[in-house]
């Protein structure tokens, strides 16, 4: 008789990822490199283990090769287990035919059976694009306390920005009282961080009549969580004033892999209780030769640096050569940069091979927007690669 776990996360990982253009192309969105030896979902797994919770259910769709065999067994998370652990969740054939995940709320739906297994009384749902730090015991504890049938995960952001996300109402214990997804007049500032606990069988409820529906989008935002609050069950707001940064554009995800620079980074990546935990090969250590320029860089295992580097984040085996420059780049890991080319306010994904004096980018104040090259391509010698541009095989 196996013993039954008090709570299951449930983390959904099958999104396109389209706003990452070229560097979801071959990926998928959660599997994408972060912080130079990182992959974005690091971080949820991570807060999952050091928060007790050893079941966690993968729910893949979109490009998940990259992803499944990263995760593997989980064993760099301590999640392989002979009983929960990590389990991978594609969508299946059915007695009823093969069903692609149609949102957020049917890949739930549609993996019941996989809770039901561990007899769980809550079920915590997750995102695996978030960059973050979480111990989502406090939030299951809040939730016990109070009775809630659904807790919601929230953080404060600037007004001019709320328009942008799930915002939440609450009165003063944090009982929601109202929730608009991506209001145009935000009358509050509290935003959903897509993070929910949900009391078992309330949730099985509420999955089972949406899925029911034919005109629902079956999306935990745009359905569930109405539904739930105008049908007057308990809503309550788990308040969350951590870093946290939803990197699902090019933008936040240049943005976040910058705050782990500087003399007081925005995002500490060493913390020695709450470490970010991965799965990466053992390298060499850095090599920096004698006429190379290293300033406030994030520099991986592996990496060779012969040229300059300033602001930047560079992934394991990333090689730098003799004159060439990278400013204000994020380099994902197994790309070289040779003689005397230049990358600028970029996003270069891994096995990229940027030729003799090519040009990337243009110097951040100058340019339209970043440039992103995606995996595996080779830029020739002299080339030419205008700011903003998205280059991809």
């Amino acid at each position: 008789m196996f013993k039954k776990k008090e709570c299951v996360a449930m983390l959904l990982a099958g999104g396109q990822g389209s706003r990452l253009y070229a560097l979801t192309e071959k990926t998928a969105k959660p599997a994408v490199t972060f912080g130079g030896k990182y992959r974005i979902i690091d971080f949820t797994l991570s807060n999952c283990v050091h928060s007790g919770l050893d079941t966690v259910g993968v729910l893949t769709q979109y490009q998940p090769l990259v992803l499944n065999e990263y995760i593997g067994t989980g064993l760099p998370w301590d999640l392989d287990r002979n009983y929960g652990g990590v389990k991978i969740l594609p969508p299946y054939q059915g007695k009823s035919g093969a069903d692609w995940y149609r949102g957020t709320a049917n890949a739930i739906y549609q993996n019941l059976n996989f809770i039901e297994r561990y007899d769980a009384d809550y079920v915590l749902i997750l995102s695996g694009d978030h960059i973050y730090r979480m111990d989502y015991s406090k939030m299951l504890a809040q939730h016990k306390a109070t009775g809630a049938d659904c807790t919601i995960a929230v953080i404060d952001v600037p007004i001019e920005e709320a328009s942008r996300f799930g915002i939440l109402s609450t009165t003063e214990d944090g009982t929601i009282y109202k929730f608009s997804e991506k209001p145009k007049n935000p009358d509050s500032t509290k935003a959903s961080m897509g993070i929910y606990i949900f009391t078992r069988q309330k949730l099985f409820d509420y999955l089972i009549a949406d899925a029911a529906d034919p005109s629902s989008s079956n999306d935990f935002g745009k359905n569930i969580i109405p539904t739930m609050l105008a049908a007057g069950e308990k809503m309550m707001a788990y308040s969350f004033d951590g870093y946290w940064k939803d990197v699902g554009t090019i933008s936040s995800l240049w943005e976040a892999n910058m705050d782990i620079l500087g003399a007081s980074p925005t995002l500490k990546m060493n913390v020695s209780d709450w470490r970010i935990l991965s799965r990466h090969d053992n390298a060499p250590p850095q090599y920096v030769g004698p006429g190379a320029v290293v300033e406030n860089s994030s520099i991986t295992e592996g990496c060779e640096i012969l040229g300059t580097v300033r602001n930047s984040v560079l992934g394991e085996n990333v090689r730098i050569m003799e004159g060439a420059v990278v400013e204000d780049a994020v380099l994902m890991g197994d790309t070289i940069v040779y003689e005397n080319a230049r990358v600028t306010y970029a996003i270069v994904d891994r096995g990229v091979k940027v030729g003799r004096g090519a040009v990337i980018g243009k110097q951040k104040d100058e340019a339209k927007g970043i440039a992103v090259i995606g995996e595996g391509v080779q830029i020739v010698d002299g080339a030419v690669i205008e700011d903003g541009a998205m280059i991809s095989e």
